[in-house]
């Protein structure tokens, strides 16, 4: 039984899906699984939860921010022998074309954080998705009616970063949105060869000048995030 992630290997789907925050972990299972869904870890307030949808078998699991946090559940999950892992979560957009509450399916995650460099040994490495299931992803959000952005995407270090210009230096190498994650994500995904993909809904439109970010509305978000969740769950298990 790992550390952080009380479970068996019986208690976890060979697929889940991991958010940041637990609420949403558990707001997903609640709303998108069949019914039934149990709570099979809540170590440290880290919910996980496995049940099925459409008949079939799937878990979720919280993982915190950022990087360090998100590679020890990734680990574990790892570990229980979980072998696909997609990320759900939100992002600030900085490419001119996103709107709040548009989908990003991330092909790539630049990492600007040192925990993937830790997991290559400072070897160079280009942390990218399984792409089977970005095509899914694509065209079942567009299927559906969603405004959906495939590229690259940052998983940045610091939430208050005190770099200047470091925003539009990104978005000047074409990268659609930042977030915290993905990089290491797809970097353990690599190593242990399993299926990885990250799905965000733009939460926040990032200025030009940095010196301000538009905020979402909670209602915008939801609808967002729920169809974002429908597409994620039916990749999931597919």
């Amino acid at each position: 039984m790992p550390v952080h992630i009380r479970a068996e290997a019986s208690d976890f789907a060979p697929a889940v899906l991991v958010p940041g925050d637990p609420r949403r972990a558990q707001h997903i299972a609640e709303k998108f699984f069949d019914p039934g869904a149990r709570l099979v870890n809540e170590e440290r307030g880290e919910l996980g939860f496995t049940g099925t949808f459409k008949g079939k078998p799937i878990s979720v699991q919280a993982v915190g921010m950022g990087c360090p946090s998100a590679a020890i559940y990734y680990t574990e999950l790892i570990k229980l022998g979980v072998k696909r892992i997609i990320r759900v979560g939100t992002a600030g957009g900085l490419a001119p074309q996103l709107r709040m509450a548009d989908t990003v399916v991330a092909m790539s995650a630049t990492p600007d954080d040192p925990t993937t460099l830790l997991l290559t040994d400072g070897d160079p490495h280009a942390p990218t998705a399984t792409y089977s299931l970005v095509e899914r992803a694509v065209a079942l959000s567009r299927e559906r009616g969603a405004t959906v952005h495939v590229g690259s995407i940052v998983s940045a270090a610091l939430f208050y970063d005190p770099r200047p210009d470091m925003m539009q230096k990104w978005r000047d190498r074409g990268h659609l949105a930042v977030e915290m994650e993905a990089a290491v994500l797809y970097t353990l995904g690599a190593i242990n060869k399993i299926e990885t993909l990250c799905l965000v809904t733009i939460s926040d439109i990032i200025a030009a000048d940095e010196g301000t970010a538009e905020r979402i509305s909670d209602e915008e978000l939801k609808i967002g995030v729920d169809r974002m969740m429908e597409v994620a769950c039916d990749v999931a298990i597919g």
